[in-house]
């Protein structure tokens, strides 16, 4: 059977589940932009060099004549006959970054080995081809991960970081030209197998329903980059990873399939802004795939799809929710992070910014005043590793534990990544932002005492099937004050700015400030005062400078003179163009919205209903003081505190510039701090 949405390439039809909401072509301002972007991401260092790309290429075919001599081995092992064994054969097929064309140096590259009916997974390839590659002086940092959602063996061949999946097919020979592309070959295989065999699957078909490959890839990298430095790119921490952020910048070059990346990134946060989840992400209508059976993501007739918060759909049978890890507090920091995007596109236009402003580091350890800090160790490289792994596979449940025992009240946001501290060997750390839910005062939400919600997060966590003496995990309290130097570049926690410093950078600022046009109908916050998570706002324009205000018809060449401190008519006519095309483009974007998932609208309009009417009656239920909504704060000094009340409440990180804001006075969350004599391990 043929793939969804490949007929529509060869009769030049639309691509995608909905009509282009633009055909618009680039304009000069466009191709000029999108040339400064290409050069920002060359001197980013995010291409790989060309000895590298070789290098790959022969890791990748080195690996290829491993598997075919595993399957050999084995064939010859299990007593085949002399022509089975010769025939005997396994193949590597490539997905991920590395097959879509988006990857940089260093990268890893997944890998899928799909290998006959009798090379079983558990005996032959964490077995047999384990142990070939753990005799193999260019194969280090070995790791097999057998009981992941997909099976993994991650190492490093001659440098180069690989993630081996398997996929058994019943076939007794694998031939050389075989297509995985026809989801016919999911026929009579197990589980785990179709899910080894999706990521391959999914990554080839998004190829196949860009209408411009080059300008997807490009596009892609950028948003990839966006993405890491504002911390919003890990699918293990509940955020998105990378077949998500390729399947939602493929989505938007569905829908303005003409234009080149730097619309393309405009129009990527103008959407997603704008996007009212859970109405779903899709490239191509979900195909049933007939007498295969084959569960797929329908919220009509699976419940648990009724409860996914942001569903990304793959396009490959059989169609999933590629971001079902994503928690209410991740969702409502990637929205924040879509709206922070959009408003600096829009000064982009105006010149009142510039891509070092988008791709701007979010300041983590100085956006909030409170923390947990996760640390585990272990005793060797080997168990530091494993024990690693492990921990961050579970991680979001921590999160998810947060916002149910709280009713949503306490939210959370996980950092990325882990840090290590160089003088204490095989150990890691892990933070996690803690602020209360934004427009709830103090004495409605009462005090958190999350210490069950800890200790039954680490009872899962020890459950660890291979956890060995030495592995530990202890979770404690942590003030942003006190966050430990090993966590900042060279390992110096940067001065905080001084209540002097920080007024008379405001003070500059409100010299600058400049009133927003009469006519704009979002009156939104200019971009100018970008405030990561809430806060007042300020707007720093010049009052006298030239603007460039840009039509939504692709025209960004139309000038507007300021000399004045009244608007001229043409001026007038311009802003209320633009306006026009903007509110235009946002019903062209409610309509996708609306006709992305025709058969099951009603279905997610009762969800939206039944989340809405969730969200009151927790929020009602905090302020009650209900069980399990007090919460009292780990203490996490290995000494009794003093009994006071200290704030729970976020510290809005000072911007670079023109994007320094004010403060905004929230209502203080106390915390109790019960007398702990230890810390919590």
């Amino acid at each position: 059977m043929a793939n969804p949405g490949l007929s529509n390439r060869d009769n030049r039809q639309r691509l995608g589940i909905t009509e282009p909401i633009s055909l618009g072509g680039p304009t000069e301002y466009d191709v000029m932009k999108t040339k400064e972007v290409e050069k920002y991401l060359q001197d980013a260092g995010l291409y790989e060099s060309q000895e590298e790309a070789v290098g790959r290429e022969e890791v990748l075919g080195r690996l290829d004549q491993i598997v075919k001599v595993w399957v050999k081995t084995i064939s010859r092992a299990k007593g085949l006959n002399e022509q089975l064994v010769q025939e005997a054969n396994a193949k590597i097929f490539t997905s991920g970054s590395y097959r879509l064309g988006v990857h940089g140096p260093g990268a890893d590259i997944d890998t899928l080995c799909v290998g006959p009916r009798y090379a079983t997974r558990e005996e032959d390839f964490f077995g047999e081809l384990h142990r070939m590659l753990a005799e193999m002086p260019e194969v280090t940092e070995l790791h097999p991960v057998p009981d992941a959602h997909v099976p993994v063996l991650k190492f490093k061949f001659g440098g180069v970081s690989i993630d081996l999946l398997y996929a058994k097919l019943p076939l007794w020979v694998i031939p050389e030209e075989l297509d995985i592309s026809n989801y016919s070959i999911l026929e009579n295989v197990d589980e785990q197998t179709v899910r080894s065999l999706n990521g391959c699957r999914v990554t080839d078909l998004i190829l196949q329903l860009v209408p411009n490959i080059q300008n997807f890839r490009t596009t892609l990298r950028i948003i990839r980059l966006w993405a890491k430095n504002r911390g919003v790119y890990s699918n293990v921490s509940g955020f998105l990873g990378g077949i998500n952020w390729a399947l939602l910048v493929a989505r938007i070059c569905q829908l303005y399939p003409n234009a080149l990346p730097n619309m393309l990134v405009s129009r990527f946060f103008r959407v997603y802004t704008q996007w009212r989840w859970p109405n779903p992400i899709m490239l191509c209508n979900i195909e049933e795939g007939g007498s295969l059976s084959l569960q797929v993501w329908n919220p009509r007739r699976n419940r648990k799809d009724r409860y996914h918060l942001m569903p990304i759909i793959t396009p490959a049978y059989p169609s999933m929710n590629s971001s079902y890890n994503v928690s209410s507090s991740t969702l409502r920091i990637m929205s924040k992070e879509f709206q922070r995007g959009s408003e600096i596109c829009e000064a982009m236009e105006s010149n009142k910014a510039d891509w070092d402003t988008l791709f701007e580091t979010f300041p983590f350890f100085e956006a909030y005043n409170n923390y947990l800090q996760i640390d585990i160790s272990a005793k060797n490289a080997d168990d530091s590793r494993n024990w690693k792994g492990w921990v961050e596979s579970r991680l979001r449940q921590l999160t998810l534990k947060i916002e149910r025992h709280t009713y949503n009240m306490l939210q959370c946001h996980p950092h990325t990544g882990g840090f290590s501290d160089k003088s204490k060997p095989f150990h890691c750390s892990y933070f996690m932002g803690l602020q209360r839910k934004q427009g709830v005062s103090a004495n409605e939400g009462g005090i958190f005492d999350i210490r069950a919600t800890v200790d039954e997060f680490k009872q899962a966590v020890n459950v660890y099937t291979l956890w060995k003496p030495g592995m530990e995990i202890r979770v404690c309290h942590v003030k942003k004050k006190n966050i430990p130097d090993f966590v900042f570049p060279a390992g110096v926690c940067p001065p905080c700015p001084s209540k002097l410093a920080r007024a008379l950078e405001l003070k500059a600022s409100s010299g600058r400030k400049r009133k927003r046009p009469d006519n704009d109908v979002e009156n939104k916050t200019s971009v100018n005062s970008v405030a990561p998570f809430g806060g007042d706002v300020l707007d720093t324009s010049s009052p006298t400078s030239t603007a460039n205000i840009p039509s939504q018809n692709g025209n960004h060449n139309s000038e507007v003179s300021s000399s004045s401190s009244l608007p001229t008519k043409t001026s007038l006519e311009i802003v209320a163009h633009a306006s026009s095309s903007i509110v235009a483009e946002k019903m062209d974007i409610e309509e996708v919205m609306l006709g992305s998932y025709a058969p099951h609208q009603a279905v997610l309009e009762e969800l939206e209903d039944v989340l809405e009417h969730r969200n009151k009656v927790t929020c009602e239920s905090s302020m009650k003081n209900e069980p399990g909504v007090l919460v009292t704060s780990l203490c996490g000094t290995g000494s009794y505190s003093n009994g006071g009340l200290e704030e729970l409440e976020p510290s809005a990180p000072v911007s670079k510039g023109c994007y320094a804001s004010i403060p905004q006075r929230k209502p203080i969350i106390r915390l109790r701090f019960t007398s702990l004599a230890k810390t919590i391990t």
